[in-house]
């Protein structure tokens, strides 16, 4: 079991491995759902693959892949660090997931956002009974208060990306897609904070390691595409996406050490291409994606990414195509 501290807000273990992520596959069953994977049969001649099949995570409870890791963590939560509540930031998504954990466990949670974060993600959050509290203007800035709210209140502070348990929850996806799409050469990830992608590239690589996993991120917060080229974490000056799941101006070690063993490339998309990507999938495909959602797609439309048979995983719902 990893050993957690609630007021520290950190996991003393920095791995991964598909141990793990198995573990987390049986404490999460019944929680979250198994998506789908659905091949893409609309006008495929801008994709540069012989097959898409597109793992809607953007089915899952709350609209993304966010349970898995949440549940994953309340799952090692010992009785005693469930008393004072649940805390965390979030730009939306992550949010809803801590609050749909809490309100299936009976645990008040509060989830601080930064002022970008939309009105319709807060009430949905609010809709799960969280308390939301805006603070700053990026993810970094809400973040600095959950933990600082953690460590005076006794909360349990859950991380939305930097904690091996809710990577090793989002790592079930990657399980998932190598059962329903054995014949994949190519699995497309979008990367806000890398909790995703290192689970999903750590399970992947584990089971399959010639299958290739590629990252994109958005131009206007290009994270883990700065770091990686400097070949150390970096915070970045500023965020210009309006993907604000996808907008951390900073990573952490465990994802960075993750991704740098696991990912072969990380890609970049402008927040253009993010929405016509998005549009494609509800015009074509009538499956709502907000721009993170979108984000893999756009690269694969964009050319940036080329495969045989290509798995992009749509990881938020929305309506950003619509």
């Amino acid at each position: 079991m990893v050993e957690y501290d609630r007021r520290a807000a950190t996991v003393t273990e920095q791995t991964v491995t598909i141990e793990n992520v198995r573990d987390a596959a049986r404490r999460i069953s019944g929680h979250v759902r198994h998506t789908p994977v659905i091949e893409a049969v609309a006008p495929m001649e801008a994709m540069p693959c012989e097959r898409l099949d597109l793992k809607l995570e953007c089915l899952q409870v709350t609209g993304s892949f966010k349970p898995r890791g949440a549940i994953s963590r309340l799952s090692l939560l010992a009785d005693d660090d469930r008393q004072s509540g649940l805390v965390t930031a979030s730009g939306g998504n992550h949010g809803l997931a801590v609050a749909y954990a809490g309100w299936s466990a009976g645990i008040p949670a509060t989830v601080y956002v930064p002022r970008s974060t939309p009105q319709s993600k807060i009430a949905r959050i609010e809709a799960w009974k969280a308390q939301v509290l805006v603070e700053g203007d990026v993810w970094d800035d809400a973040n600095a208060a959950a933990q600082d709210a953690a460590r005076k209140s006794g909360a349990a502070y859950i991380h939305p990306f930097a904690d091996s348990a809710v990577i090793a929850g989002q790592g079930t996806i990657g399980v998932e897609i190598l059962d329903q799409t054995p014949d994949i050469d190519t699995v497309i990830v979008a990367i806000g904070g890398g909790g995703l992608i290192a689970g999903v590239a750590a399970t992947i690589k584990a089971l399959r390691p010639d299958i290739r996993v590629i990252g994109v991120e958005p131009e206007g917060a290009p994270t883990h595409f700065e770091s990686r080229r400097a070949g150390k974490l970096v915070t970045l000056g500023e965020i210009t996406t309006v993907a604000g799941t996808l907008a951390p101006r900073r990573s952490e070690a465990i994802n960075f050490d993750i991704i740098s063993q696991f990912v072969d490339d990380i890609v970049l998309v402008n927040d253009d291409e993010m929405r016509t990507a998005a549009r494609w999938l509800w015009f074509e495909m009538a499956i709502a994606a907000e721009l993170s959602g979108a984000a893999a797609l756009a690269a694969l439309r964009g050319g940036k990414i080329q495969g045989r048979h290509v798995c992009a995983l749509v990881c938020g719902a929305g309506t950003d195509g619509q």
